[in-house]
């Protein structure tokens, strides 16, 4: 298993800035560029919503277009830049001609993100302001550019993961921003992923898809899929390592799972009002897509996640929560185990509170004190196949509400 670093330190080729540019009232930073001194090879995954932000819309056209040579990523935030007709994709387009003709790069080349409130136009004198300062300050400073993509987010998620091989050493980088509006429908926030490695394009698409689905596609806070949910990942091969036998793909694909599992879980720990993390394992279902939409709906259940936030053991919103994910379950094969902490030892996995279509004769006391924990491990042994998936959620709380009862203001 790769480790995971909760900094970045530099990737080659690579330059990132956040800066203020005058988007959010505060002074707080609120625009980010990622940028690679040579042309990469990219890959992307999108929001599954049918509305579709303008920059989602243009970032798939120019992957499919111009894959081969994409030379950098610029996000803002305050405005999702969703919903906005012609003249969001026309402000989409002038954001990429903006940091285009900055770094004397073709137009194709450059991607756009955006965050914020929908229904609201770019402010394009800000965004310009935004492309000139983050121009001239790009550097090694990760954590600034993971800060000026936050939203509703406490602090800048950001990781990497360095894979030593016999000929040198690659690394894969990446950020992350997301607080609320995530549900699994594929990416369910904004990502930039880089790294210095070198992979022909099917293969690097192919294990972000890969990726995306173990980690991104498995965290719920509200239950919300966004219009701009973007995963980007950016290969620009200045290692001087070119990946392509089975096994180093292999180590790649690895150590990516493992930036973006860590990733995918700093964005639920950083969920609007969380105050617990929560492991749902689904085990034993009769396929693994049963087992992820069984633990998708427990953890978008809001009567769960108040459960979850009252400290309460209440096992029975649990087991109608997987009762009406709409795929086979029969509850006399079924149990359900909780446990502190973040994992379980599969010989060991917690204490039993529902098994054969009927509570067990558990205490009260000790059901109540694994649910005050800040970290609990659920374990749905559904047992009636092998399919098995692991969903990360929270709980809600009466600050989720005050959060986005005012987003807008």
């Amino acid at each position: 298993m790769s480790k995971v670093s909760a900094t970045v330190k530099s990737v080659r080729g690579f330059q990132v800035a956040g800066v203020h540019a005058g988007l959010k009232k505060d002074g707080a930073l609120d625009f980010s560029l990622v940028a690679s001194e040579v042309d990469c090879i990219a890959a992307g995954v999108f929001t599954r919503n049918k509305v579709k932000a303008a920059p989602v819309l243009l970032d798939m056209q120019r992957l499919d277009e111009n894959p081969n040579s994409i030379r950098a990523v610029a996000t803002n935030t305050i405005s999702a830049n969703a919903c906005t007709g012609a003249l969001g994709l026309q402000n989409a387009r002038a954001t990429a001609n903006l940091v285009a003709d900055t770094l004397d790069i073709a137009a194709e080349q450059v991607l756009v993100m955006s965050t914020g409130v929908i229904g609201t136009h770019l402010p394009m004198d800000k965004i310009a302001r935004g492309v000139e300062l983050a121009s001239a300050n790009l550097g090694a400073d990760w954590r600034a550019a993971a800060a000026g993509i936050m939203t509703t987010d406490t602090r800048p998620k950001l990781g990497s993961v360095t894979v030593e091989t016999g000929e040198g050493a690659y690394t894969i980088a990446g950020m992350v921003k997301g607080a609320g509006m995530i549900a699994p429908n594929m990416a369910t926030m904004l990502s930039v992923l880089v790294t210095d490695a070198g992979l022909p394009l099917p293969e690097l698409q192919s294990s972000l898809s890969a990726a995306a689905q173990q980690s991104y596609n498995r965290i719920v806070i509200d239950g919300d899929t966004s219009t701009n949910d973007t995963v980007l990942l950016l290969a620009n091969g200045m290692s001087g390592l070119s990946l392509s036998t089975e096994q180093e793909l292999d180590a790649f694909q690895d150590a990516l799972n493992a930036l973006t599992r860590f990733l995918a879980q700093e964005v639920v720990r950083d969920g609007e009002g969380v105050t617990k993390f929560i492991t749902l394992n689904i085990v034993n279902a009769a396929s693994v897509a049963d087992a992820e939409r069984i633990g998708q709906t427990i953890g978008a259940s809001v009567l769960t996640k108040s459960a979850f936030y009252g400290s309460d053991a209440n096992w029975g919103r649990i087991m109608a929560s997987a009762g009406r994910a709409d795929v086979p379950l029969e509850p006399d094969s079924a149990s359900l185990w909780i446990a502190a902490g973040e994992s379980f030892a599969s010989d060991a996995p917690g204490l039993e509170i529902f098994s054969g279509g009927m509570p067990t004769d558990y205490r009260e006391e000790d059901a109540a004190a694994i649910m005050a924990e800040p970290s609990i491990t659920f374990t749905l042994d559904c047992g009636i196949g092998a399919g098995a998936a692991t969903i990360w959620t929270c709980d809600i709380s009466h600050e989720y509400i005050s959060i986005n009862g005012d987003y807008r203001s």
